[in-house]
């Protein structure tokens, strides 16, 4: 007994070498779902990533601005006042936007009996409209 259910077991038909078409269809379907998921993640993958690089930059140059005024008891002119100065290497670039010019600079506020027409940069921030992983604007930060 037991013999001819193993010579059953290995012996095949002409029609059974295959795969059923539900068996390809259900492959297919958990390859599709598999990679879509992993397209996703990797999609805020990169996106997170640009915003630790802009987070980074932003606390770069507004620790630059905070030495210079410490040093210069004034407010720098304009960002590239920083890097000639010595303050920053170069003015990095907005990892949103792909430019080192679309920072937009908030002007100090003007104190009184302040002799100067320009009262320099007092913040920096994205020059990009979009929307950031945890909702808010990125040119908010």
């Amino acid at each position: 007994m037991r013999q001819s259910l193993t010579r059953t077991l290995r012996s095949r038909g002409p029609g059974d070498g295959g795969w059923t078409l539900i068996e390809l269809l259900v492959v297919i379907s958990l390859i599709m779902v598999l990679s879509a998921v992993s397209l996703n993640m990797y999609r805020n993958s990169i996106w997170s990533a640009r915003e630790a690089a802009l987070k980074s930059n932003l606390f770069h140059m507004r620790d630059a601005i905070d030495q210079y005024y410490a040093d210069k008891s004034r407010y720098p002119d304009s960002l590239e006042a920083l890097v000639s100065e010595g303050y920053l290497r170069t003015v990095p670039e907005d990892p949103f936007t792909d430019s080192t010019t679309t920072w937009q600079t908030e002007p100090a506020p003007t104190m009184p009996g302040q002799l100067t027409s320009s009262p320099g940069i007092y913040d920096v921030k994205s020059g990009s409209d979009r929307i950031s992983l945890d909702g808010s604007r990125v040119s908010d930060w």
